[in-house]
């Protein structure tokens, strides 16, 4: 069983549309898992039914009980996050503003206050229409930890696919080089980085890359829209090069993408024409690399 696992340095690239549209052509031998549990989108494209859910926890939060407070004060003076405020003579907190330290609870003279694990999420296991299973999640408004919940999508999608014999994972990271995308690198066999020849994007490949090279992964890329900026095109190409990153695919701008987006589907169920040719290709190189 190997880890595949789609990155980009930022938003935008096209990385989602791509990953959604390899799990297509991996059919029943591919366990998907969206870990861009920040803003969680595969389900867009690949249908889930939702039919395991489970509250995900992590962290905590301070709870104030009523009939024990003595309206003194002392956690609304020393909270440092100005996450305990005092309503009608009543003091409650701001569950967004909290960051679960305890400080408030040791000073109440009362001992009102009392830490509880935080429910930050849920995660679910769905069968998606390719056939074959999805592992997702989504992140609770204003809750953080994600690197805790991608790592637990991940750990439940390798357990599937160990216990099915599936023949890979396919992982839709997180865009950016932060923790997320740390706990989505970990345990992959490849690395999809998939770009767009703009400055920012340029800039944010190369940040991605010197970060899979501290895990020493192998890795490829995929400029997508080639065409929209050939001369910044040239420059990543001659960076793969110098980089010995494997150059899987130059994808140009395809207003298919967005129509097929729009009818809920990926792009190589919507057309048959040259880019799901382009992307089939890309597919079929990366299962080339990694065996």
């Amino acid at each position: 069983m190997k880890e595949i696992v789609v990155i980009s340095g930022k938003g935008g690239t096209g990385k989602t549309s791509l990953t959604a549209s390899f799990a297509y052509l991996g059919g029943k031998d591919v366990i998907v898992a969206d870990c861009d549990v920040d803003a969680a989108d595969m389900h867009l494209l690949l249908k889930p039914d939702f039919a395991e859910a489970e509250d995900f926890y992590s962290g905590e939060l301070a709870y104030i009980e009523q009939d024990r407070c003595i309206r003194c004060g002392k956690c609304a003076d020393v909270c440092r996050f100005d996450a305990i405020e005092n309503v009608f003579n009543t003091y409650k907190v701001d569950r967004l503003a909290c960051e679960g330290c305890g400080y408030c609870s040791r000073i109440c003279p009362t001992h009102a206050i009392i830490n509880k694990k935080r429910l930050a999420g849920e995660w679910y296991i769905s069968q998606i229409k390719t056939g074959s299973l999805m592992v997702h999640a989504k992140l609770g408004i204003g809750a953080d930890n994600s690197g805790k919940l991608v790592a637990k999508v991940k750990n439940e999608a390798k357990k599937i696919a160990e216990d099915e014999f599936k023949d890979f994972i396919l992982v839709d990271g997180s865009p950016g080089i932060g923790c997320p995308v740390v706990s989505s690198l970990s345990g992959a066999h490849f690395v999809v980085m998939v770009t767009e020849p703009s400055v920012p994007g340029f800039h944010d490949l190369k940040r991605l890359f010197t970060l899979i090279k501290k895990f020493s992964l192998k890795a490829g890329c995929i400029i997508n829209k080639f065409d929209i900026n050939k001369q910044i095109t040239k420059e990543i190409e001659n960076y793969l090069k110098e980089e010995n990153i494997l150059h899987i695919a130059n994808l140009p701008y395809n207003e298919d993408f967005i129509r097929a987006m729009t009818k809920g589907q990926t792009v190589v169920e919507y057309t048959d024409g040259g880019v799901r040719n382009l992307i089939e290709q890309s597919w079929n190189k990366i299962k080339d690399e990694i065996k």
